[in-house]
């Protein structure tokens, strides 16, 4: 355990994966403590082209109580290593031991009774599968997920078309450079040098994104089908995004309140899959990381976590 990059009181441990066809394999499990001892923790788990580093979301919930950790799943953020591909995997499912690592220390090893999974994006797509696999075994008692990335933001000709020929591909050369990339529309509503509020590396979470590869676009829709097909989640689970979607290329002042990433109605659709308990929030106003809108729709959707905690949790 060491003091993280964001300073004291934020510490971090890292957690040796073995190795794969890259080498070395990493994962990084930040902490931050509550003032006073508690048996509750969150655990917080970003988004494709991110790390953790939404320390007004930490703030939040130590203030209510909760013991705060944040994972940067292997070959993002913390976790990078230069002989890595940024934020690669061949399956979802590879981040599977990283998560009960993870879960293992917050509850075994810190001696926490309740877990909260707070996931973003990317992340709200890997935390449902997990915790499904695991079945009974699940650490999970509640799961926020904001913005998750259920379905492919594009038309659905295009996704009926041209995602089974991804699958194909991404198994034979899944290092191929596909001809796309997310953009800087979101990054430039977000970044304090552009349009937004926050200040974060960019090494890290570049405005553009990293290249979107045949085998990791392979492995997020073969996640995404196992999520439609239905999952049986047998915990609470709130979801939250935006009203509405930004559906511009280029930068238009409707992207400062709205998701520049996501189709929110695909979320709002593939919501209904995960399981038996589930609440729904949409954000006037909120970007693609809802946590990371604009006043006043940040308040509301911190407001909305407070309420859903105090009733479930």
């Amino acid at each position: 355990m060491e003091t993280d990059i964001l300073g004291a009181p934020y510490q971090s441990r890292t957690i040796p994966l073995g190795d794969d066809d890259e080498g070395d394999v990493v994962a990084t499990l930040v902490s931050r403590r509550s003032a006073e001892p508690t048996s509750r923790a969150v655990l917080y788990v970003h988004g494709f082209v991110d790390y953790f580093f939404q320390t007004h979301l930490a703030d939040f919930f130590v203030t209510h109580g909760w013991d705060f950790y944040a994972l940067d799943l292997r070959k993002y953020g913390r976790s990078l290593r230069p002989h890595q591909t940024p934020n690669f995997v061949r399956s979802l499912t590879e981040y599977f031991p990283e998560l009960d690592e993870a879960a293992r220390i917050i509850k075994n090893e810190d001696g926490h009774d309740t877990l909260l999974v707070n996931a973003h994006s990317t992340g709200g797509l890997i935390v449902p599968l997990w915790a499904h696999s695991r079945g009974d075994a699940s650490p999970v008692d509640a799961m926020f997920l904001n913005s998750p990335f259920f379905d492919l933001n594009a038309p659905w000709l295009t996704r009926a078309a041209v995602a089974p020929a991804v699958i194909r591909l991404g198994g034979s050369r899944p290092y191929l450079k596909l001809p796309f990339n997310l953009g800087d529309v979101y990054g430039r509503s977000i970044h304090s040098e552009h349009y937004g509020e926050w200040t974060y590396d960019l090494q890290w979470k570049p405005l553009a994104g990293f290249p979107v590869l045949a085998g990791w676009l392979r492995a997020v829709r073969r996640g995404q089908l196992r999520l439609h097909a239905g999952l049986d989640l047998k915990v609470p689970v709130l979801v939250a995004c935006s009203a509405r979607s930004y559906k511009g290329t280029k930068w238009g002042e409707d992207a400062l309140a709205a998701d520049s990433v996501l189709d929110v109605e695909h979320i709002t659709k593939w919501s209904t899959k995960l399981g038996r308990h589930l609440t729904l929030v949409r954000i006037d106003g909120g970007l693609h990381d809802v946590m990371l809108s604009a006043e006043p729709a940040r308040g509301q959707i911190f407001a909305e976590l407070e309420r859903w905690t105090k009733a479930y949790l």
